[in-house]
């Protein structure tokens, strides 16, 4: 196993021996042993579910790993979430590549994913090839994902033919906002959804080692998920696809003001960070904080008995 993380203690165990000594929930899958493509097409096989999750740093990863995240997505969603912007498209490959460079930096076992980023891959094959180069060679991922159906067949296939893994997504694809008219659920009628299956069987032959559903109905997620040898990741559509991701950041409620349907908010954080500063806030103003605990003491020089003692200041 390649420990690029140890947990700050004695023993120096790596971040998945940790969790499992933690008592994180169980998994079929082995707590101890690099998630690879192949882990994920054998949990298909077994039936086991795939938990994924996107994050954008150190820490999280970190704390997703302990967890038992088996896929870490660094998702241009860090648009949205890290940069503030309404939308993905701002988002640069050198973006992304600071952030799978951080996020790498956590990791122990997880197997992490980076987003080739809009107009990263879209004009040209070789475009691709070499932007997911970019983002194993320089950012660590160990696979990219892509948005898009039958049209990006020839970049996939390219990519793999490079080596480099490729998820595939369809659905509701962000970086084509402009073109949907919104963030608006694909595959509802039954063209649109007969179009989703060719794409998600194109993809398949195409090279993909699992492939996202984005904002789809539950039925056709199950269907597509069915007729794939590939794993399925789902957000947005519904229970019967192999995997489920979210956002870290939806996940926790840091966001108040975003409810999308298809997030379950399993913490409230923003209240609770929001109520952590006020009182930190507070005690600064009061001279509460520091208090006697987080204050270092020691002897003083005579020489410097005047800065300490209260004497004129140094000229500066």
């Amino acid at each position: 196993m390649t420990e690029r993380c140890v947990v700050p203690d004695d023993e120096g165990l790596p971040w998945a021996a940790w969790a499992l000594s933690s008592g994180r929930p169980d998994s079929g899958s082995d707590p101890l042993k690099k998630v690879t493509i192949h882990t994920l097409r054998e949990m298909k096989r077994a039936g086991e579910p795939i938990g994924m999750l996107t994050c954008y740093d150190a820490t999280f990863a970190r704390l997703l790993e302990a967890a038992g995240v088996e896929v870490i997505l660094v998702g241009d969603s860090l648009g949205n979430v890290i940069q503030g912007h309404s939308h993905t498209l701002p988002v640069t490959l050198e973006h992304m590549i600071y952030h799978l460079q951080a996020v790498d930096r956590g990791l122990a076992r997880a197997h992490l994913v980076g987003d080739l980023p809009f107009m990263s891959y879209q004009a040209s094959v070789e475009d691709a090839v070499r932007s997911a180069g970019r983002l194993v060679k320089e950012g660590g991922a160990e696979a990219v994902k892509l948005e898009g159906g039958v049209e990006y067949v020839p970049a996939i296939q390219a990519i793999v033919r490079a080596g480099i893994p490729v998820m595939g997504h369809i659905g509701l694809t962000p970086q084509s906002v402009h073109r949907m008219g919104g963030y608006v659920v694909q595959g509802r009628n039954e063209e649109k959804a007969r179009k989703l299956m060719d794409d998600a069987l194109a993809l398949e032959d195409a090279g993909c080692y699992s492939l996202v559903l984005e904002g789809i109905p539950g039925e056709l997620a199950a269907r597509i998920t069915e007729r794939l040898s590939i794993p399925t990741i789902g957000i947005g559509a519904g229970v019967h696809c192999d995997g489920q991701v979210l956002v870290i950041y939806d996940l926790l409620g840091l966001d108040p003001s975003f409810k999308p349907k298809f997030v379950k908010r399993y913490l409230n954080l923003h209240e609770q960070v929001v109520d952590a500063v006020s009182t930190f806030m507070k005690e600064v103003k009061e001279r509460r904080f520091p208090a006697e605990e987080h204050t270092f003491h020691g002897k003083m020089p005579g020489d410097l008995g005047g800065v300490y003692g209260g004497g004129k200041k140094a000229e500066p």
